[in-house]
């Protein structure tokens, strides 16, 4: 039996390694369009910043060591122009010319390609895109005598390698079309993006396009839609990836918007034709939504899963839907997701909670801030999704939810977990466990909860106290908020009852805790009482520039209430 892979690299590798372990005595062969068939193209932006000193680090296998370890047929620089399903044989233009090569099972795993935006001038020699080793080092070269560079995109790869140019000493600034860089990110935790970039030396420029790439005067002129000219000596292009599969799209491949659909084992819609990796229409883990993910972890999975279901179907196991769990360096801050994001939930189906804890117990030396925000289903429970902003301890507490969902646990279940402690390491109450325990109040009516998006809104029917202390009050506060610190609120309820009037009472303090605390006193009093998830922490995030007309130094005077 011959099975051919068309790509290398996650997907491609792992499904060729895993076929010949399952498979001893099949010939496989391994296509690959570019020159190298197994690099960590994840690791191309801290190439580019120097932190991986060697492109050689970057290269897992080569053809000569797939053929000594694992007996694989691999041939690089060779790009499938066609494909014939019904006679089973590919069209291949390699390094000795064109030739056809018949196959009994062909697995596609040709990955995306950087999406080419129609700018004029974007064909210049100062424009590099970032995705393979070539492509770096070309990068890296350029580099070395550049002092300005712009990158255009802000995804993952746009901020990592726009933070990789800073490190290298050049003054970068990242222009982005959307609303943020990141566009996962939840808008609450943008702000600490753009602190950490700015940090790093790099300028963030954003609801922005590029209208044109020109010549200068020994450099590049980028022109952007807002008017503004950047002189720089290098262009990264970092707008996105699109799936590579024109070419089996006319071999009968069935795609969605360039996607290939397959089914649970990677099947598409030809007979002895499979798909796995980037090129791939995943099922989502939350939404049920089908969608390209280039993701390495859910990439080298199926194509291992791809390789089970073709050597013995009865056993195979499903490709498991994706919970785009990821994370990402911005400088010296870590961002982390999993799951959905708000913008892919239904409204009023979910409520989300914010906290503000330490990677470790506070009182030992070195504890860092992190934000969290987690999505939760009303009535269920079950987990939505989860993003985390902050310093050490980041990685962990987002991989402990993306394991709680992938196990079904419910949000207040997250309190349970036995999680390792010791104040160098956590807490006693770890950040995971007061995310169960804020969920489990949510949803057993014990915490009700107000959001910073609906600010307006509350200013304009309830009442707004501000529970800290009379210091933190005086430092700046909500206008239009009395300061009645949660220790004297349990003698002072009748105060409460006249200033409002009869309107909703809506809490807050810096984090959540003390409002929360507060709230449990107004609830048994019989208020509407509710209080502001995440506190002003996330309340100034969502701010940003608003924030000047909605919090001030001026003290509320409640004239004729006895204080």
């Amino acid at each position: 039996m011959r099975i051919v892979v068309i790509g290398g690299v996650a997907a491609g590798m792992s499904c060729a390694t895993r076929l010949r372990r399952r498979m001893p005595a099949a010939e496989i062969v391994v296509l690959e369009r570019g020159h190298y068939v197994s690099f960590a193209n994840c690791g191309l932006p801290y190439f580019i910043g120097g932190e991986i000193t060697a492109p050689s680090d970057l290269l897992l296998q080569t053809p000569q060591s797939l053929s000594e370890g694992h007996d694989l047929d691999v041939r690089v620089d060779s790009e499938v122009t066609a494909i014939d399903p019904d006679g089973r044989n590919v069209t291949v233009h390699g390094p000795d010319g064109e030739y056809e090569l018949t196959y009994d099972e062909l697995v596609l795993t040709p990955g995306a390609r950087a999406v080419a935006l129609p700018i004029p001038g974007i064909d210049s020699s100062r424009v590099h895109t970032v995705r393979t080793v070539d492509d770096a080092e070309a990068i890296v070269s350029r580099a070395r005598d550049a002092e300005r560079a712009v990158v255009i995109g802000g995804g993952f790869i746009g901020v990592e390698t726009a933070e990789g140019l800073a490190r290298a000493g050049l003054a970068v600034a990242i222009v982005e079309a959307g609303p943020h860089v990141l566009p996962p990110v939840e808008d609450e935790l943008v702000p600490l993006v753009h602190g950490a970039l700015s940090a790093a030396g790099v300028a963030v420029v954003e609801n922005t396009t590029v209208t044109e790439i020109a010549e200068g005067d020994g450099e590049a002129l980028v022109r952007l839609s807002s008017g503004d000219v950047l002189g720089v000596d290098l262009v990264v292009l970092s707008a996105g990836v699109r799936p590579a599969t024109e070419v089996f799209e006319r071999g009968g491949v069935h795609c969605d918007r360039g996607a290939i659909r397959v089914d649970a084992h990677g099947r598409t819609n030809r007979e002895h034709v499979w798909a796995a990796g980037d090129a791939v229409a995943s099922v989502d883990f939350v939404t049920g939504a089908c969608g390209p993910i280039a993701l390495a972890g859910p990439a080298n999975r199926a194509g291992r899963l791809v390789a089970d279901a073709i050597a013995d179907p009865a056993t195979a196991r499903d490709i498991p839907a994706s919970q785009r769990t990821a994370i990402v360096r911005a400088g010296d801050l870590t961002v982390a997701m999993t799951g959905a994001t708000r913008r892919h939930l239904d409204e009023g189906s979910f409520f989300t909670i914010h906290l503000h804890p330490a990677h470790h117990a506070t009182y030992f030396p070195g504890a860092e801030g992190m934000s969290i925000v987690l999505h939760v289903e009303r009535g269920t429970g079950r987990i939505l999704g989860a993003q985390a902003a902050g310093g050490a301890g980041v990685d962990k507490r987002v991989d402990v939810i993306a394991t709680a969902m992938r196990g079904q646990l419910t949000a207040p279940e997250l309190m349970d977990l036995d999680l390792c402690y010791s104040p160098p390491y956590g807490a006693a109450k770890d950040p995971i466990t007061m995310a169960g325990l804020i969920a489990d109040n949510v949803l057993t009516g014990q915490l009700a909860l107000w959001y910073a998006e609906d600010i307006d809104e509350v200013r304009d029917s309830s009442l707004l106290v501000d529970v800290r202390g009379r210091d933190e009050y005086a430092g700046g506060h909500i206008a239009g908020a009395v300061n009645i610190p949660h220790t004297q609120l349990r003698s002072r309820v009748h105060e409460v009852a006249q200033l409002a009037g009869g309107r909703p009472v809506r809490l807050y303090c810096a984090s959540g805790y003390r409002s929360y605390l507060a709230h449990t006193v107004l609830a048994a009093a019989g208020f509407d009482s509710a209080s502001l998830s995440g506190g002003m922490y996330t309340l100034l995030a969502v701010l940003g520039e608003r924030t000047a007309d909605i919090i001030t130094t001026e003290t509320q005077i409640e004239t004729g209430v006895a204080r």
